[in-house]
């Protein structure tokens, strides 16, 4: 991958590679789930107790192998394990449960001592051939290298899935030898120990030979997104959503939705974020832990933890920060930031405004250019605007103060006091005209032309 990030913990569509593969495999409601550490196990263990506390981790002190990985699995859990063990790859995102459940499905059908997940694909250059016997059991895998010309034209691969027979495995295991060019224990030996034994081998053919992929970079990584981001847009049209450009859409798996919601194109929904029935997102918006109510419309709008009311309209061109709350039909509208704003039923800030640590009520209307002054330099302080209320634009609010119910201000106003309910503030000074300034100051100036050219036009009028 050519990054400081170990592979199995770069992210698509909200999840890391690794928790892509632990979702998937937790949905088989395992009695242990294990899962083997090596290169930079500190980061990967750390990010394994975020997202999947119930898990345990097993150290690979060196990287010696498939096998020996699977055995440092298997002596995590005590060595010995009865019924079907499954073993995963951490870097296949793509897998799904369904595939999963298939693989134990049919290992438990079939009752083979192993069961390999395998794919058709449309190029099998570089991958092992699964090679099998008139009763449809593997009697090999022969990797590409090793293949001859009949079993290079062998579409059916193996990826790296299988299902055991605990106790077998852990006895093959323990007959695993590393002497080849690795000098590594391989997995795969598993499969020939266990025939030669007597027992059956078998695969599971996965759907979609795309579940299987690795990702080794970024050119992988990119793939399986787009590959994870249409399958879960997928899901949310034939759910009832609309999405009108998917080739611009881009949502993460723990995004959810009500039915006849729209998405326009170049909107990316992210995280916990939910859209009630109705709602109208984007173009080009980014909502991120984001709650859109029913019937409210977001557009071309950055919205981070924030909380969108029924009705309510957000943008062009807003920014609402964590902490924002608008309420029912309410509104705000273009060049506005928001942070830790609860901004009652109705009430709009239209235009070009500033609104931190406030409460406003119901029904308020906020002045263009108006900036809610929350901080002093050292602390942060809060401005409590009531309903009903009429500020005038370009106002300062300079917190800690309160705006009553029901209260005026005035137009290029900077509120530094409590306005009692029913008031209006005038805070500015008066108004100053100096008479012939310009003439006196910028002689022959265009802005002097124009005013003696007006001052004749007046003259003769009067």
């Amino acid at each position: 991958m050519k990054s400081a990030t170990p592979k199995v913990l770069h992210d698509i569509c909200g999840r890391s590679l690794v928790g892509h593969v632990l979702a998937a495999a937790g949905e088989l409601d395992p009695e242990h789930l294990v899962v083997v550490v090596g290169h930079a196990r500190e980061q990967v263990a750390a990010h394994l107790a975020e997202v999947a506390p119930t898990a345990r981790t097993a150290v690979q002190e060196r990287q010696n192998g498939t096998g020996h990985a699977v055995r440092m699995g298997l002596e995590e859990l005590g060595g010995a394990v009865d019924g079907t063990v499954v073993v995963v790859c951490g870097d296949t995102p793509l897998l799904t449960a369904e595939t999963l459940r298939s693989l134990a499905g049919t290992h438990a059908a079939d009752g083979n001592a192993v069961t390999v997940l395998t794919a058709e694909v449309p190029d099998a250059t570089g991958y092992g051939r699964i090679v099998r016997d008139a009763s449809g059991a593997v009697t090999a895998i022969v990797e590409h290298k090793d293949a001859d010309e009949a079993q290079r034209a062998i579409r059916e691969i193996n990826s790296g899935v299988f299902a055991f027979d605990g106790r077998l495995l852990v006895d093959a295991l323990g007959k695993v030898r590393t002497d080849n060019s690795q000098g590594e224990e391989y997995l795969t030996d598993v499969l020939g120990i266990l025939r030669e034994a007597g027992h059956r081998v078998g695969a599971c053919v996965a759907g979609d030979h795309r579940e299987i992929a690795g990702i080794n970079n970024r050119v992988q990584l990119a793939e399986a997104r787009r590959i994870l981001n249409d399958r879960l847009l997928t899901g949310a049209m034939l759910g009832g959503v609309t999405v009108v450009d998917p080739a611009s859409t881009w949502v993460d798996v723990s995004v959810t939705f009500e039915r006849d919601v729209v998405v326009y194109p170049g909107t990316e929904l992210r995280g916990a974020t939910h859209l009630g029935e109705g709602a109208e997102v984007g173009p080009h918006s980014r909502l991120t832990d984001t709650r859109v109510g029913a019937g409210a419309r977001v557009e071309n709008t950055v919205a981070l933890g924030a909380e969108v009311g029924a009705e309510a309209s957000v943008g062009p061109f807003a920014y609402l920060r964590p902490g924002t709350r608008l309420g029912v039909r309410g509104k705000i509208g273009t060049y506005v930031e928001t942070k830790n704003a609860s901004i009652g039923e109705g009430t709009k800030v239209p235009h070009l405004s500033y609104v931190g640590d406030a409460t406003i009520g119901e029904y308020t209307n906020i002045g263009a250019a108006s900036v809610f002054v929350n901080y002093d330099g050292q602390d942060k302080h809060h401005t409590t605007v009531g309903s009903h209320c009429r500020t005038g634009s370009d106002n300062m609010f300079v917190a800690p103060v309160t705006v009553g119910d029901g209260a005026y201000t005035a137009a290029g106003s900077v509120i530094t006091k409590d306005v009692p309910p029913g008031s209006l503030a005038v805070a500015r000074g008066q108004q100053r005209n100096i008479e012939g300034w310009v003439a006196r100051k910028r002689p022959g100036s265009a802005a002097a032309r124009a005013a003696e050219e007006a001052s004749r036009e007046r003259g003769a009028e009067d």
